[in-house]
């Protein structure tokens, strides 16, 4: 009786492993979207809501490693040791070699993934090590004052547009493809271009629609329908008295109902204003140094004021680009993640 005991709790669990590995969102023979879909609905509100935060946490009871959102590379791999630094954007857009440009971002990008690589053997991934990246620029040069002029390609368009082209190209790889090699994001949407000085409060006002639409918009639209660019961050600004991050008309309206956009939107650090404006002018993740934004989301669906499935769509996005990073090769795998379960996980 011992023995048949003993046998069937062997079976029991070797039965357990086998589904545990074999659930839909861990299986990579699926598309991201479908992956996504399955994750979602085992998911707890507020254990979406912390997959909506910057250096999100672990869940570990579903295999969701920690998530780094904020990384920079502006003209190399910044904040994260040595790596190649390249000329500031403002000089590689002085060579007007939008090929060139791909083929800097292109090593760029094999840099962050090493470095990735280093950041998860050693167990801990801290901010500046992940594979989200917040480049290119796009925004166009008008105004002096801004203090942050060298980040952009400057004051053209079109020139920042074919820039901005080649650096998603280069870091996310081909388009079409099933993975994509690393996160880019288009920011600062949009008309954003100082002074820096009173960002968080200057109000975009009587801009005329055909500036607008020939002169700030041209890149955005681009990287969204021609680019696919992964992320989209709102910038800190008002735009016509709502802010950007909660302004429903450019985060809604324009970006997803008319360019069709299926990315994820994210703020700039502290650029939210509004959690309910936010939440249903469409951003996903949220940069602060608090947990304000993460709580008044969970309160706000628990007393009726937000709807949960407002919530579900921004998670949606965010596992399916986590679904969509390429995965590590499995030579690299075996050799540098050996405590990484056999089934491919979330990134």
């Amino acid at each position: 009786m011992k023995k048949r005991t003993m046998l069937f709790s062997i079976l029991i669990g070797f039965a357990t492993t086998i589904i545990a590995q074999t659930l839909p969102y861990q299986n990579p023979n699926l598309t991201a979207e479908q992956r996504a879909d399955d994750l979602l609905k085992r998911l707890t509100l507020e254990e979406k809501v912390k997959l909506m935060m910057n250096g999100s946490p672990a869940i570990e009871r579903l295999g969701i490693p920690q998530f780094e959102w904020w990384n920079e590379a502006l003209h190399g791999v910044g904040r994260n040791g040595f790596a190649t630094v390249f000329p500031i954007t403002m000089s590689m857009a002085s060579s007007w070699n939008h090929e060139l440009l791909e083929d800097v971002f292109t090593a760029v990008s094999d840099e962050a993934r090493a470095k990735n690589q280093e950041a998860k053997q050693r167990g801990k991934m801290k901010r500046y090590q992940g594979l989200s990246f917040w480049t290119p620029n796009i925004n166009i040069f008008r105004d002096p004052r801004w203090g942050r002029g060298q980040e952009t390609y400057g004051e053209d368009p079109y020139l920042t547009t074919k820039m901005g082209l080649a650096v998603v190209r280069g870091l996310e790889g081909p388009k079409g493809s099933k993975y994509r090699k690393l996160l880019s994001c288009a920011k600062h949407y949009a008309v954003h271009s100082g002074p820096e000085w009173n960002r968080h409060s200057f109000n975009m006002t009587n801009l005329p629609p055909r500036d607008l639409w020939e002169t700030y918009m041209p890149a955005f639209k681009a990287l969204v329908q021609e680019g696919d660019v992964a992320e989209v961050m709102c910038a800190y600004q008002r735009n016509d008295g709502d802010p950007c991050c909660g302004n429903i008309r450019y985060e809604q309206q324009i970006l997803r109902d008319e360019w069709g956009f299926k990315g994820m939107t994210v703020s700039d650090w502290g650029g939210t204003h509004s959690t309910m404006g936010a939440a249903l002018g469409g951003l996903c993740v949220q940069m602060t140094g608090d947990n304000y934004f993460g709580q008044a989301l969970i309160d706000s669906v628990k007393n009726g004021a937000l709807d949960e499935s407002v919530v579900d769509a921004k998670v949606r996005e965010i596992l399916r680009l986590r679904f969509a990073i390429e995965p590590v090769p499995e030579d690299v795998a075996n050799t540098v993640m050996t405590s990484q379960p056999e089934t491919q996980k979330i990134a």
